[in-house]
C-alpha cells in the first residue's frame, strides 16, 4: 500500500532546510562578485612590462620603416625625397609629409655627408629617382644600448643594427 500525500507546513519544495533546492544563499552570492571584482580588476589594472630594450628597437624599425618609404616615394615619383632630421626638436619627416616626434629621453644623432648638413641639430638622407641616396647613419641610443640606421649611399638600402 502507499501512503497518502503529505499536506502541511513539511511538503513542497522547502522541506530539507528552508532554503529551496538549487538556489543561491547571500553569502555564496557574495563570494563569487568578489572574485569577479578581483578578475576584473586584475585585467582592467594589467599593463604589459615596458622595456627600453624593445621601445629603442621599435623606434628604430620606425625610422628604418620610414626611409624606405621615402626611397620607394622617389623611384615611384621619379624625383628626390629628403628625410629630414630634427635633433633638436627630436622630429623626423618623409618629403612633404608632416612631422613625427621622436620620444625625447632618446638620445639621437645623424652621420651624414656635409652638403646635406643643415644645421649642427639638423639634416637630411636624400634618396634619388635611381634609388641611390646621400647615405648617412641615425644613432639611437637609450639606457646604456645603442642602435644605429644605416642608408648605403650607392644602392640606398636600409639596415638596423646594434651598436656594442
Amino acid at each position: 500500500m502507499t501512503s497518502p500525500p503529505e499536506t502541511g507546513a513539511a511538503a513542497g519544495p522547502r522541506a530539507a532546510g528552508g532554503a529551496p533546492p538549487g538556489g543561491f544563499s547571500l553569502i555564496e552570492l557574495l563570494v563569487v562578485l568578489a572574485v569577479m571584482g578581483f578578475v576584473v580588476a586584475l585585467i582592467v589594472g594589467y599593463r604589459a612590462p615596458w622595456s627600453s630594450g624593445l621601445s629603442l628597437e621599435g623606434i628604430a624599425a620606425e625610422l628604418a620603416s620610414n626611409l624606405r618609404l621615402a626611397r620607394s616615394q622617389a623611384i615611384a615619383d621619379n624625383r628626390t625625397v629628403a628625410f629630414a632630421l630634427d635633433l633638436a626638436g627630436h622630429r623626423y619627416r618623409v618629403g612633404g609629409d608632416p612631422p613625427r616626434s621622436l620620444p625625447p629621453k632618446l638620445s639621437v644623432g645623424l652621420l651624414t655627408v656635409n652638403g646635406e648638413r643643415r644645421s649642427a641639430t639638423a639634416g637630411d638622407i636624400r634618396f634619388n629617382p635611381d634609388g641611390s641616396s646621400t647615405g648617412g647613419r641615425i644613432m639611437l641610443s637609450d639606457a646604456g644600448r645603442r642602435v644605429a640606421v644605416g642608408v648605403d649611399w650607392l644602392t640606398g638600402r636600409v639596415t638596423v643594427a646594434d651598436v656594442r
